[in-house]
């Protein structure tokens, strides 16, 4: 099944920008870029001209010979069947890190042919272009990306409301009928939420086993998918990374279940090898993160805006970018998840985490810290920003609420609204406002109605 996805509107409004600039779409390996990218050029343009600097190695000399714009354009049609027009024309340039002379070509676009739609995409583009820039003078970084030339899009996962769309989309329709969620959702309506999010945290949000869950393919389709997506991933490894950091990089990745099957999931560097040590293993969790394969969010100790100048590098968590993916790595069957009641909630917890935090990342907020005091007497999971105001959130993923970080947060700061996402009905209790996971896809829209416009 085809995932409708909601970057679509993003890449439409982008098209209709006046002063449009090239576009750079980042995100990790099989999030669906190149599809999207596709589809976007099917839909608003009359042709989409592909350029993949995998397939194609002879576009590297394209680029190397020559920097004026016109001349680039002509050998660029030798190279595809479609015309080039301004306007009609999408010119998509698919794996661009691996041709230096294309990502630094998009300043030329945006300088001196701005009436064409240039969109570039890439995996492992976050570490292609750091490799690229680093160690370099001022001068040498500028020839290499295009400083100030171009707009960045981040793309995420499949989400739980995108998964919804598919699979129910009158049961969405009716939903979004209470989008101010002032008040509980019909019991009927709940249950039936319910059983959808259970099934999408089988999945996950990579678009293949996702869609396999969409078509009843069934759990070993499922299966059998994500183990491959892990294989591509860790292939990765050994393709895109110096030998020496190899090793290092595998230790990390595979440590991150055990990391955050701990009650204090702040990461540990002993949990990826005794005697481990922070300087030995930090270029390792770079690479990931600038991979797009995991997600570090820091600690801070005072909640209070701008979060970033506020945190703790040395403390930090780390997700992964699916939870299905954390769930295969942790060996836990979908039947765990299927199943009612209480079993493993504890790693379900590690599960609910990753996935609100993916949630977050791709409704815009900021990357999310976590804020804990000393002695780790209380944590609260995550803190956003929302325009004015930092909001807590803490993360059950069942129905037993009981916790004392959110009171411990509130007695200190005082905020005027405090989240917790867990298997409960909407409901609030002063400035405590509970929301069931399902809908933290809607986060923004129901802070807005809680917390006005300012």
């Amino acid at each position: 099944m085809i995932i409708e996805r909601e970057i679509l509107h993003s890449l439409e409004r982008w098209k209709d920008t006046a002063d449009r600039s090239p576009l750079i779409v980042q995100g990790a390996r099989q999030i669906g870029k190149s599809w999207v990218i596709e589809e976007f050029g099917r839909r608003f343009f009359k042709n989409t001209a592909v350029f993949n600097f995998d397939k194609d190695k002879e576009l590297n000399e394209v680029f190397a010979n020559t920097k004026d714009i016109r001349r680039l354009l002509s050998e660029l049609e030798l190279h595809t069947e479609v015309p080039i027009v301004p306007g009609e024309t999408l010119i998509f340039f698919d794996e661009v890190q691996n041709c230096k002379g294309a990502l630094n070509s998009l300043k030329y676009f945006k300088e001196d042919a701005p009436e064409f739609h240039v969109v570039a995409a890439g995996s492992l583009l976050g570490v292609a272009t750091r490799h690229k820039t680093i160690g370099r003078t001022e001068d040498e970084a500028e020839n290499t990306f295009p400083v100030g030339k171009v707009t960045f899009l981040d793309m995420y996962p499949v989400t739980f409301r995108e998964y919804l769309r598919m699979s129910a989309p009158l049961l969405l329709q009716r939903l979004e009928t209470y989008i101010s969620m002032t008040e509980s959702l019909p019991g009927i309506l709940f249950n039936q939420l319910t059983e959808h999010y259970r099934r999408f945290q089988v999945c996950g949000g990579l678009p293949k086993p996702c869609s396999d869950m969409l078509d009843g393919k069934g759990i070993a389709a499922i299966e059998e998918d994500l183990e491959d997506l892990r294989k591509t991933y860790e292939y990765d490894f050994t393709k895109h990374v110096d030998a020496k950091d190899i090793p290092r990089i595998h230790a990390i990745w595979r440590s991150i279940p055990s990391q955050l099957s701990k009650e204090n999931k702040k990461f540990v560097f002993r949990v990826v090898r005794q005697g481990a040590r922070a300087r030995e293993y930090e270029s390792a969790i770079n690479w990931l993160v600038l991979s797009g394969m995991v997600y570090r969010i820091y600690c801070t100790e005072k909640p209070t805006m701008p979060l970033k100048h506020y945190e703790n590098t040395t403390a930090f968590k780390v997700y992964m970018l699916d939870q299905a993916i954390l769930r295969l790595m942790s060996e836990l069957p979908p039947e765990a998840l299927l199943a009612k009641g209480e079993l493993l909630l504890e790693f379900k917890g590690a599960m609910a985490e990753n996935y609100i935090l993916n949630s977050l990342l791709a409704q815009g907020f900021k990357t999310p810290h976590y804020w804990t005091i000393s002695g780790n007497k209380a944590e609260v999971d995550f803190l956003v920003q929302h325009k004015l105001d930092v909001i807590p959130i803490e993360v059950k993923a069942g129905t037993n609420v009981r916790g004392k970080s959110l009171i411990e947060y509130d007695n200190k700061y005082h905020p005027r609204l405090r989240v917790r996402f867990s298997m409960l009905n909407m409901t609030q209790d002063g400035n405590l406002l509970n929301i069931p996971l399902f809908l933290c896809d809607w986060l923004k829209d129901i802070l807005n109605a809680r917390l006005g416009s300012i």
